[in-house]
């Protein structure tokens, strides 16, 4: 299990917390300081496609128009921040954000 994440955010705090007490150990890369591979992001792009991007998230709010209408791919690569976190990967399989659907996947809730 790969847990890409920012340390600072508090959903990702909560579900590293939620994913170690149902017995996960998962291999944390913090997409500020460890970056995100390129094969990675092409991965994650082809899952989620432009749901991947947060437009909720400061990084976003601080861009201007003209970076807003760039491309998925350019966008997650130059401002690897502005993914929509975490982003979960078991085997091959994709999952975006922590919300019911996803605990239920991992937690078995």
């Amino acid at each position: 299990m790969r847990f890409f994440g920012l340390k600072s955010c508090d959903t990702c705090r909560k579900a590293l917390k939620a994913l170690a007490a149902a017995g996960h150990s998962p291999q944390v890369i913090d997409v500020r300081a460890d970056g995100v591979s390129e094969a990675d992001r092409t991965a994650i792009i082809a899952q989620f496609g432009d749901a991947a991007i947060n437009r909720a998230s400061t990084t976003w709010r601080g861009l201007s128009d003209t970076e807003k209408a760039a491309e998925t791919a350019d966008l997650l690569a130059a401002h690897p921040t502005l993914m929509k976190r975490p982003v979960i990967e078991v085997d091959g399989a994709w999952t975006l954000g922590w919300k019911a659907d996803v605990q239920a996947k991992y937690l078995g809730d």
